[in-house]
């Protein structure tokens, strides 16, 4: 079965307020078997453009990927993160 992904671009403008979100994701993603594998590291935009945070994480399937997402945990959570955070989330499968 192929992995599902998440690929998160954010640009926040209160961090403070973005802490609450961070800290309710975690037990959506817990639920769908999500793992961070990229987490607002250091980066540098090569060629295009790109928010100032980047975050990966991976799911047991894609199906999986977009139940989390859906779900009413996330949800939740997204709620403190809407006016506070510009965020560009792109769910995708993996290759073999």
């Amino acid at each position: 079965m192929k992995k599902g992904y998440w690929i998160v671009q954010s640009d926040v403008s209160d961090f403070e307020q973005f802490k609450e979100y961070l800290a309710r994701t975690p037990a959506a993603l817990a639920k769908y078997q999500g793992k961070v594998l990229i987490k607002a590291g250091n980066s540098q935009v090569v060629e295009g453009t790109s928010r100032p945070r980047n975050t990966v994480i991976e799911f047991p399937s894609y199906e999986q990927a977009l139940a989390c997402w859906q779900s009413t945990e996330y949800q939740a959570a997204r709620e403190f993160r809407l006016n506070v955070a510009e965020l560009d989330i792109v769910v995708i499968e993996g290759t073999d």
